[in-house]
Parts: structure tokens; C-alpha cells; sequence
């Protein structure tokens, strides 16, 4: 079998389980949230660039259906994409057999097959867009023309610019490499650089102008999250590489290890040019910067994946030659490691439907129950929906939807789409784009439904300043299996008499970061 065959036969197993998985599985805390995004269209985003929305749009158009499947199904185009581009780039430096490994490495490391791969998460259009940034920066590099050439890069990294913020770190990772060898020195007095980084600073308007409107609130929230006391914590530092372990899997992470080592042992120290010193170049830059702050601060463990994607051909290389050396030991490897995120995937699927593992048999309360099995928290919005339609809260005129929670919050938006009831969420702290949506003035003098989850009135409690008077209006028990998971509380809050302050961004140019980024739960 030709190393090209064996990509159309991995783009079209690797799609049909996506498929599979997108259509069996319902959207997760960020995915529901993140469909607002395309109700309440914008130039830009209070958590992201707006690719996230114009990608998640793509099926709707489509199908014209925005069920869970649909939602995703861009994002899986975009994978394709990204395990052609990563199969391109390692092909053009290392052979074909090294490109389809790293192609497969790609799609069988649990965070990029998974949550890039098939869900409705800015990391997908950041995926292919970074992989193309490199793709084009290889092409020029190799290029005798001036210009041309970079025209193309500017445009893909404008590209990555508008799906996740750390694309600013690219031309940080291209810079060092420039800098680090000695016969790339040159490119600094030519301007094929200084245009790509015009022509994606371009690309990047949008993002800009939305902040410059909302008074930066984007750029001081995300890097607020950065924001800590000095002090060094080891343990946080150790916490981020048990992330890498957990998201990558063990056996990618220690090869995409043993790449860097041998890359950085046998080339980069010496002062040639070489694929190698630029692909770790690429790197460096954000797996350093992610380390640095883990150094004083807990970071959410797919921060610092972003720097090995320019590992993964150095992977493709390294099973290319140990499969050179001993194929029958190392084919039957291989065979595991594409085997354990399909496994994984196929009981996620199973326990979210039917609960096959009783977690709440091991433990004294729901709340704990619903954190212990990742598929319980997911499970039954439909059934909210519905008693929330029964019980007739869905009819009265002028009455809204609202949750504590942003990611509840967006559960309930997407679950009660077709209603035309608007949701909000009151959260002081940290209600993300909700509190960009509307005007907190908008809800006086009409009806709020608070759904909560907690077994006690304390989260009405909270809320009795901002409402006339506040009754329980319902329930609904969630049931799976015959089990029950938790239980639903419909709170009918009665003529909101003054304003709820979840619009804290506006306050932005007012507010220091570390206050904007404060009593999130930082659950992306």
C-alpha cells in the first residue's frame, strides 16, 4: 500500500467515526454555549475570534438543521484537512511513510482526535489554520521568490488569528528560528516577513474593532487568566505536564519527547539549516511561554498542545525508522495506539446513554455523582426542555430563561432553541458573552425562570433583590436508565425590579484584568 493510499483510507475511517461520535453524542458545556454564538452574530467574541461561529455555521447552512451532528460537522472538515496539511508538511521534509505516521499520530492522540477533531471548539480552526501557517512558512522558506509566497502565510496566519489567540505566538516561533540560524539572518532585511505579519494583522481587524468597542474586554479577560502572584509552584508546573500526559496519551507525549531530544541532540545544536530547527523553533516559543506560567500558576492542560503540533513530523520521522527496524513489533504498536481512542470513544458513548458504570452507587451525594461521570452533567437537557414547555414556562409573554451558570446557561439556550424564550445568565463574575448579548436594563419589569440544580432555595435566595417576589414553580427529576442523575428546580421569578450587573466587560476600561478574570471556573 502507497503512503497516499493510506491517507484516503485514514481520512475516511477517521470521518465516519467523527461522524458516528457527532451523531450519538450530545454537545458539550463549551459546544452549547458556543451555538449562541451563532443566534447572536457579531464581529467578534468576548471568549473568541469569530471563525469558531462562522465554522459552526457551516452545517445549518447546509442541512438546515442544528442538531448536534450538524453543529460539528464543519469542524470535522477542517480535521480532514488538518490530518492532509500535517501529512503535506512531514512529506515534503521526511518521505511519505513519515507523513502518514504523523498523520496518524495526529488523529489517534486523544485531545486532537477528540475535542478538535469532532467538536464545535475554536482549537479546530486553529488546528488547520496553524498547520497551514507552517505549511505556507515551509513552502516560502524554500522559495527563491520575494514575495509571493508570503502573501500566502500572512493569509494563513490571519486565519489562525481569527480562530484562538495564540496564533499570535507563530511569528514569535518563526522569529526564533530566524534569529537561531545563522543563514535564515537574512530574511529580517527582506519584506516578504513584514507583509505576511501585515497581511494577517489585517485579517485580525474584526477582533480589534470589536474590542476597541467593548473596551478590550477579549484581550484582558484571556490574558488575565495568565495572571498570578509571583512565586514559583512546582506543582502546578507538574500539574501542566500531567495534563499533556492525560490529553496527548502516554505513549504520543514520550514519542513527540523523544523527538525533541533527538532533534535538538543531533541538529539543532549545530549551526546548519535543517526542517528539524524550525519545526522545534515553532515550538519552543509556546511550549516555553505555557511553562513559564504554569511555573506560578494552574493553566488548563490543552494551553500547551499548540507546541507540539510542529512535533507531530518529528514523530512521523521517528515510527518511520523504528518501524524500518522491527515492523512486525512496532506495526503491532501502532495497531494499540489507534485502538485505545476508538475504545475510549465507543463507552464514552455507551455510558452516556445508558450509565453502564453506577457512579452514584459510590458516592453519598448527586452533586458529587454528576462531576464523577463526565456524561451525567450532559445528560437530559432535553428533559428540562420539555417540562419547562409542560409546566407552560416557555408561553407566558415577556418572560426569559436564566442560570447561574455560562455553560448552563448555554445548555439551556441550545436545548430550548426553537421556544424564541431569550436566555441569560446572572452571574457577576463570569457570565461570558451573555453579558454582551443584551443590556441588563432590557429585563426590567419582566418574568424570569431560574433553573438550578441545587436540592435547597439557596441559589433563588440569591436573586430575591432583583425580583418582586420568587415561587418554585416546578421540577423535574432526570432520569437515564430508570436512574435517577439529578433533579431540575424551576424557580418563577416575578417582575424584575432592577437591573442584574452580569455586564462587568462594559466596565472594562475601569476594571484591572486580574478583577475581569476573576470567579471564572475556567471550564473550557
Amino acid at each position: 500500500m502507497t503512503a497516499k493510499r493510506g491517507l484516503l483510507i485514514l481520512l475516511a475511517c477517521s470521518a465516519a467515526i467523527r461522524l458516528v461520535w457527532a451523531a450519538t453524542m450530545p454537545l458539550g458545556h463549551d459546544e452549547a454555549y458556543h451555538y449562541l454564538f451563532t443566534v447572536h452574530q457579531d464581529w467578534s467574541y468576548f471568549d473568541h475570534p469569530p471563525l469558531l461561529a462562522w465554522v459552526e455555521a457551516i452545517g445549518p447552512t447546509i442541512f438546515g438543521s442544528t442538531a448536534a451532528w450538524s453543529l460539528r460537522f464543519g469542524f470535522i472538515l477542517l480535521f480532514a484537512g488538518s490530518t492532509w496539511l500535517m501529512f503535506r508538511l512531514t512529506e515534503r521534509s521526511f518521505g511519505p511513510k513519515a507523513g502518514l505516521l504523523a498523520a496518524l499520530a495526529l488523529n489517534i492522540s486523544a485531545y486532537h482526535t477528540a475535542a478538535v477533531g469532532a467538536f464545535a471548539l475554536p482549537d479546530g480552526p486553529l488546528l488547520f489554520f496553524w498547520l497551514l501557517t507552517l505549511d505556507r512558512i515551509d513552502v516560502a522558506l524554500r522559495s527563491d521568490r520575494p514575495l509571493a509566497p508570503w502573501v500566502a502565510v500572512g493569509l494563513a496566519w490571519g486565519g489562525a488569528l481569527l480562530s484562538k489567540y495564540h496564533a499570535v505566538l507563530l511569528p514569535a516561533g518563526l522569529l526564533a528560528y530566524i534569529v537561531l540560524t545563522p543563514g535564515r539572518r537574512k530574511l529580517l532585511l527582506k519584506p516578504g516577513p513584514y507583509v505576511a505579519t501585515i497581511i494577517g494583522v489585517l485579517c485580525f481587524t474584526p477582533v480589534l474593532y470589536w474590542n476597541a468597542k467593548h473596551g478590550w474586554a477579549s484581550f484582558l479577560f484571556q490574558g488575565g487568566r495568565a495572571v498570578a502572584k509571583p512565586g514559583f509552584n512546582p506543582l502546578s508546573l507538574l500539574g501542566a505536564i500531567g495534563g499533556q500526559i492525560a490529553y496527548l496519551l502516554p505513549w504520543i507525549w514520550l514519542a513527540m519527547i523523544v523527538a525533541i531530544y533527538d532533534s535538538f541532540r543531533t541538529r539543532f545544536q549545530r549551526q546548519t539549516d535543517s526542517p528539524e530547527r524550525f519545526l522545534f523553533c515553532v515550538s519552543l516559543v509556546p511550549l516555553g511561554l505555557f511553562s513559564a506560567v504554569a511555573c506560578i500558576r494552574p493553566i488548563l492542560p490543552h494551553w500547551t498542545l499548540v507546541g507540539f503540533l510542529s512535533i507531530y513530523p518529528l514523530v512521523g520521522r521517528y515510527w518511520s525508522a523504528r518501524l524500518e527496524e522491527s515492523p512486525a513489533k512496532w506495526s503491532r504498536r501502532l495497531r494499540f495506539m489507534a485502538a485505545v481512542p476508538v475504545v475510549v470513544a465507543a463507552f464514552m458513548i455507551v455510558q452516556y446513554h445508558t450509565g453502564v458504570i453506577p457512579i452514584n452507587r459510590f458516592v453519598k451525594k448527586q452533586s458529587d455523582a454528576v462531576r464523577a461521570d463526565p456524561t451525567a452533567e450532559l445528560y437530559g437537557w432535553d428533559q428540562v426542555a420539555q417540562a419547562l414547555k409542560s409546566d407552560g414556562l416557555l408561553d407566558a409573554d415577556r418572560s426569559f430563561l436564566f442560570t447561574s451558570l455560562w455553560y448552563h446557561s448555554g445548555h439551556l439556550g441550545y436545548s430550548t432553541r426553537d421556544s424564541g424564550v431569550p436566555v441569560a445568565c446572572y452571574s457577576p463574575n463570569d457570565a461570558r458573552g451573555f453579558a454582551f448579548w443584551s443590556n441588563p436594563k432590557e429585563w426590567l419589569g419582566r418574568d424570569g425562570i431560574l433553573v438550578s440544580f441545587h436540592d435547597t432555595d439557596v441559589e433563588s435566595v440569591a436573586y430575591r433583590r432583583y425580583f418582586s417576589d420568587i415561587e418554585l414553580a416546578g421540577q423535574v427529576p432526570i432520569i437515564r436508565e430508570g436512574k435517577l442523575i439529578r433533579t431540575a428546580y424551576f424557580y418563577r421569578c416575578k417582575h424584575q425590579t432592577q437591573p442584574f450587573p452580569f455586564d462587568y466587560g462594559r466596565e472594562a476600561k475601569r476594571k484591572p484584568a486580574a478583577q475581569i478574570a476573576a470567579g471564572t471556573r475556567e471550564r473550557r
